[in-house]
């Protein structure tokens, strides 16, 4: 299968009207969760300005829940908040201070590691670029996207469950996995959008569209939804 063949798969009701539909209900996505607390790691974005810890705490809210990740990155920061600092501490120390987060074991080696690499191959900053940014230890497109568009402020799309699940709800696009999610977004959602649709959808995900009977009677958005996968709803 070519890659344009993939790609139109990738567009149940087309490149054109997924972009017409994502135009009109962004903005309703973001009124219907004013007021809704922030995802941890955007908190810890705004109250650090540290590319740092975002990188690490994002590391950390990989299947985790999200007031584990804030208390769990709080203790770990609390001890080391710079690469070089990271680095001095052992992976048993680091998995100790961010449990229970899921995987700790596994992410205290990627954050030592990671931090490692940033003192030997980039001078002790925190890459720029999503592909400075893949080259560190435990870190996928996921994190690299956060990453980049919370503490750089730069474009970027991050795809997690929620917006993989969210989008593929909504009908704008029929994708696989949180990868092809990520690539068809960039296709037609409009770019003013990009750094704020994974809090966005983030929120509602957690408020609005659950995974499991989603709140659809008072959904926002739900004349533009064509509710893909949907069997039960409230």
């Amino acid at each position: 299968m070519s890659s344009k063949q993939v790609q139109a798969d990738w567009f149940p009701i087309g490149e054109k009207r997924a972009r017409v539909v994502l135009r009109r209900v962004v903005p309703r996505i973001r009124d219907a969760v004013r007021g809704e607390k922030d995802p941890s790691v955007t908190t810890i974005a705004r109250r650090s300005r540290s590319p740092f810890r975002v990188l690490v705490s994002t590391v950390i809210s990989a299947r985790t829940r999200d007031e584990v990740t804030g208390e769990a990155s709080g203790r770990l920061f609390a001890r080391a908040s710079t690469p070089e600092d990271m680095a001095r501490l052992t992976e048993r120390q680091i998995g100790k201070l961010i449990f229970p987060a899921g995987f700790y074991n596994q992410k205290a080696k990627s954050i030592r590691a990671l931090s490692r690499k940033i003192i030997s191959g980039f001078n002790g900053k925190v890459p720029d670029t999503i592909e400075g940014l893949l080259e560190l230890p435990g870190v996928g497109r996921k994190t690299a996207n956060l990453v980049i568009t919370l503490a750089f402020g730069k474009p970027g799309i991050c795809v997690d469950t929620h917006v993989h699940r969210v989008s593929n709800r909504l009908g704008v696009v029929a994708t696989r996995n949180p990868a092809e999610t990520e690539f068809a977004l960039r296709m037609v959602l409009p770019k003013e959008h990009w750094i704020e649709i994974n809090d966005l959808l983030v929120m509602y995900g957690k408020a609005v569209c659950t995974p499991v009977s989603p709140f659809c009677t008072g959904c926002r958005i739900r004349r533009d939804c064509r509710q893909a996968g949907v069997t039960r709803t409230r």
